[in-house]
């Protein structure tokens, strides 16, 4: 069996996210599944009608912004030690 550096949880990770954390997906997702259900348009054109779908999709293929701020002051700390 060929072996593949992907990580499991690959199909469940924002692209821009270095941890590849599957809770961070899920957070974000839902944040945008209620946008979504409360009239917000999608950025994909879609068939489905399940707001759930269309925003595990469009955060899937890196198209939702989103902060962490707590990640954010911890790469910050990182980079002051270094510098």
């Amino acid at each position: 069996m060929a072996e593949t550096n992907t990580p499991r949880n690959a199909n469940y990770a924002i692209p821009d996210d270095p941890e590849s954390s599957t809770y961070r997906f899920i957070i974000v997702a839902a944040k945008r599944a209620r946008q979504l259900q409360n009239g917000n348009r999608s950025f994909l054109p879609t068939t489905s009608r399940k707001p759930t779908v269309t925003a595990l999709e469009e955060v899937r293929r890196g198209l939702i912004q989103y902060e962490d701020p707590i990640r954010d002051a911890n790469l910050a700390e990182i980079a002051s030690r270094r510098g």
